[in-house]
């Protein structure tokens, strides 16, 4: 790259080569450094790493196989032996990670990988899930029956498996499993349409709002954050976490307005950086933060904390006053907060996992100062970098985050929490399904997804020639995308939008990508839906993993403490005992491991030393947080005294690991 006659191309270079530098320098490995890691361990020790592996493995057998990019693909062959015994399972048609790099050539030409008539390939294509009329209605999308779309390119080349998918024989079809729930053209009723549809639903079909999704392209956008909004407040429970509500909650915007109140400083920092540059627009939001925390304090139930808060402010003034620093911090002053019923009201638990959200986002928010205090070096307020510290924190830190949006918490093992509808992306519904499922973006158009610099990098620097036309990426992008969102319902699916027209009446929304598959459905209040049966949504059933030392013990000693840092994942306050216990545990597993390897040899007082020394380095610049040297040699010394008691003696040690 560094080579190359475009300097836009040899910037590329230098910043991957001052990437792979600061990656070192951190004692990091991201994961597209570990695909390369593996690839050259494999290929640069064929004789002692790759051959032993290929001995001992069987049979590759790959998941999702149309996600994977080209070093992956790599990889997995290097793996087989002269057998090539390999099963891949993948679905073309849902390839929608060209932007983390995957390639859908992989799955398309991973026959040419074998001698001709070696590899068999079988297509599953009955789909238990869905009413027959949503097969039919996706197979139409997706094989240029219904719009004339094709997949083929201008030499011939197919971009897709021709397949139809079926339902299984027999299964019973509903009159209208595909309808549409829409605002008309020329009123904004859209929201007041899909609040109708959805209590109609719940009345006479649901037995839980989770039994119903909406698909958005972007739940950031700003027509799904509305539509959230709006069935929350007419009660309609929404679960959204990647919806960039969190600055939206109550538990947030006054826990912002409490650091507001007491640091007033921040008003004369708002002055100063007005006079200097601009205002900044976050300021507004902030003032309605802490409008609606001095409302709350002049309740009289919070009493208590009005005098807590004048304390603390107070307190801040005289360490300016007397220029003597105090002894917390931001993260401290948090904890001492949530002891109060306005906050510690938001952590007690209610009948569903949504009840959990405020103690969810409260522990989110402990985590943002924790990350703030460590980029600053920050473990006490002091009165020479106070204002510094207070004017990054909101005129940087927080305004950054507001602005760019932040998800909220969101449990990977219950994407359809009891009690909600779900918000999702498409990517994120890939691999689910939902008994009715409603699809919205319809304004959405393909989008092109290269620049003039993917057009250097694939014509100079790929290393092997294009596969899908660059121009007609978008178009085979836009197909699956939907695709995916279609496939995913079971009993019912529903297109919804808000209908606009243009000056002469033609409609824009739906776009015209949309529109022979849109103008055909029923509307929902003209559709017979008696018929209609909506499963109930089944429970994951992933259990949870857990340790002795980090879940059963913490358990045991403290349930609360538990239910703060394991369960909400509040984030503790950095402390030195944290660090002395990791270096310690951390260059014992040192020596475990030089047992494992078979080299115990190895384990000597100076190698010890040795392996303390660097474990000290990466963990104090990880976090942050530094022991005095007699406090050193202490954490040495417990780990000298273990190597000493066991006197080579290491038969149990692959127990003790397990």
């Amino acid at each position: 790259l560094m080579a190359d006659p475009d300097e836009a191309i040899q910037a590329l270079g230098k910043w991957y080569a001052l990437y792979q530098k600061l990656l070192e320098q951190e004692n990091l490995l991201d994961f597209s450094v570990i695909q390369l890691e593996a690839y050259r361990l494999l290929t640069q020790n064929q004789d002692s790493v790759l051959a032993p592996l290929r001995e001992k493995i069987r049979y590759v057998m790959v998941d999702e196989y149309q996600d994977t990019n080209t070093i992956q693909e790599r990889l997995l062959l290097l793996l087989l032996d002269e057998k090539k015994n390999i099963c891949v399972v993948g679905d073309d048609d849902q390839g929608l990670y060209r932007f983390r790099g995957a390639t859908i050539r992989n799955i398309l030409e991973f026959a040419g990988h074998f001698p001709r008539g070696k590899c068999a390939v079988h297509s599953l294509t009955t789909n238990y899930r869905s009413d027959p009329g949503i097969i039919t209605f996706y197979n139409g999308w997706m094989d240029g029956s219904v719009d004339g779309f094709s997949w083929q390119g201008a030499d011939g080349t197919r971009f897709r498996y021709p397949k139809r998918i079926e339902p299984p024989t027999g299964k019973p079809a509903l009159e209208a499993p595909v309808l549409r729930v829409s605002g008309s053209a020329d009123e904004q009723n859209w929201h007041e349409e899909v609040l109708d549809f959805l209590q109609t639903l719940k009345a006479k079909h649901l037995s839980d709002w989770n039994q119903v999704a909406f698909l958005f392209r972007s739940v950031r956008s700003d027509k799904a954050k509305a539509l959230a909004s709006f069935l929350e407040e007419h009660g309609i429970p929404v679960y959204a976490p990647r919806s960039d509500l969190y600055f939206d909650r109550e538990e947030v915007r006054l826990m912002l307005g409490a650091f507001l109140f007491i640091f007033r400083i921040f008003k004369e920092i708002r002055e100063k950086w007005e006079s200097r540059y601009h205002p900044l627009a976050v300021w507004d939001f902030y003032d309605s933060c802490l409008g609606q925390f001095a409302d709350r304090l002049r309740q009289p139930a919070n009493k208590e904390l009005k005098d807590w808060c004048v304390r603390r402010f107070r307190e801040i003034e005289r360490m300016l006053d007397h220029n003597t620093p105090l002894d917390f911090g931001f993260s401290a002053l948090f904890y001492q907060l949530i002891q109060f019923p306005l906050f510690s009201g938001f952590l007690e638990l209610g009948a569903s996992s949504r009840d959990e959200r405020p103690a969810r986002n409260l522990g989110i928010f402990s985590q943002l100062l924790v990350k703030f205090e460590y980029l600053h070096h920050i473990q006490v307020l002091h009165p020479a970098y106070l204002e510094k510290n207070v004017g990054d924190l909101f005129n940087h830190f927080f305004r950054y985050i507001v602005d760019g949006g932040i998800t909220e918490f969101e449990d990977p093992e219950d994407t359809t929490p009891g009690g909600a509808v779900s918000f999702m992306t498409i990517h994120q519904a890939k691999g689910l399904e939902f008994p009715v499922t409603i699809v919205g973006s319809l304004n959405a158009v393909p989008r092109k997804n290269y620049s003039e610099l993917d057009e250097i990098l694939e014509a100079r620097h790929h290393d092997r020639p294009p596969f899908e036309p660059l121009e007609r990426m978008k178009d085979f992008d836009f197909k699956r995308l939907y695709y995916t969102a279609f496939s995913r319902a079971k009993n019912l699916l529903v297109l919804t939008c808000q209908e606009k027209r243009t000056k002469r009446g033609k409609l824009s929304t739906p776009t015209e990508y949309f529109h022979k598959f849109y103008a055909t459905l029923p509307e929902w209040r003209a559709a017979n839906l008696s018929a209609l049966n909506v499963d109930a949504v089944q429970p994951a059933g992933i259990k949870g993993r857990y340790s002795y030392t980090s879940h059963v013990l913490l358990y045991e000693g403290c349930p609360r403490q538990y239910q703060f840092f394991k369960y909400w994942e509040f984030s503790p306050v950095r402390e030195g005992p944290m660090l002395f216990g990791q270096l310690v545990h951390q260059t014992i597993e040192d020596i475990h491991k030089a047992v494992l390897r078979e080299q115990p040899e190895s384990v000597t007082e100076d190698n010890i030393r040795l392996w303390f020394d660097v474990n000290y380095a990466n963990l104090s610049h990880k976090e942050r947080v530094y022991l005095a040297p007699q406090i050193r040699e202490v954490a040495l010394g417990h780990v000298l005294r273990y190597a000493e008691r066991k006197r080579g003696n290491w038969a149990d040690i692959r127990g003790t690991e397990v």
